[in-house]
């Protein structure tokens, strides 16, 4: 079956980035793939957690969250409830992972914290991934800043860092689902990788049918395509200084 938007079954839908989005935060974008929204706003502080005291090294995390109006329905604020839920939990590690992989905290000036808010603001599939590609440049505008300001010489990050996801609809593989086709996936996974096409994260499961090793590999290099393309958008945005970068729209 063709896919509703018209896309080849290895293209990813439209990509939309805008550079310091906010005022006040170091650094922030937002990354809107497809009708997937996400506010992505990178802040320092200049204190650890008490376990990393004494360290004399930074540390990297972030938050994520369904903002109430993002979905179809009405979700509540993860305030009132008293506690992230466990998706929200996971992802939000999943996000500081895949980041902290690509820093050295040792050289991010000193026992200082930056904290990546990623909000979705509209969901339509593909939400943590669209949060990691997009975390990933509001990390490095806020590092830029903090160099700025005198804090490090350098920007302590060794690579880029992407994600996507891949998914087999109808028995066909295919990039970048949108809820329409996630929601009948037979496997979804989400892949994460570095600007060199290594893997950071793979999560992947049989929704509807077990996959075998050939499957898995066949979307492990569809993710790949995709993944590369989204560290090249990543490259030139940040390399040509462009605030507002538009593809396949």
């Amino acid at each position: 079956m063709a896919r509703t938007s018209g896309r080849a079954n290895d293209a990813l839908r439209p990509v939309t980035i805008t550079r310091r989005y906010l005022r006040h935060a170091h650094g922030s974008c937002l990354f809107e793939l497809g009708d997937t929204r996400v506010l992505c706003a990178a802040t320092f502080s200049d204190t650890v957690a008490g376990w990393r005291r004494g360290s004399g090294a930074g540390w990297v995390t972030a938050e994520y969250s369904l903002l109430p109006a993002s979905t179809h329905t009405r979700s509540r604020r993860e305030v009132s409830i008293g506690a992230p839920s466990g998706r929200t939990h996971e992802i939000q590690r999943l996000i500081g992972r895949s980041l902290r992989t690509v820093v050295d905290m040792r050289s991010m000036g000193g026992e200082c914290t930056l904290t990546v808010d990623c909000d979705v603001i509209q969901a339509d599939g593909g939400t943590r991934t669209a949060a990691i590609t997009g975390a990933y440049i509001a990390m490095m505008d806020a590092f830029a800043t903090w160099r700025e300001a005198g804090r490090i010489n350098d920007i302590p990050v060794l690579d880029n860092v992407a994600a996507t996801s891949v998914g087999v609809v109808d028995g066909v593989a295919r990039l970048d689902l949108d809820y329409g086709e996630d929601s009948v996936a037979e496997v979804d996974m989400n892949v994460v990788c570095d600007g060199a096409g290594r893997f950071i994260e793979v999560q992947g499961t049989g929704e509807r049918t077990p996959f075998d090793r050939a499957r898995l590999d066949s979307l492990l290099d569809l993710a790949s395509l995709g993944t590369a393309r989204l560290v090249e958008i990543q490259r030139r945005v940040l390399a040509d200084d462009i605030e507002i970068y538009t593809e396949g729209v």
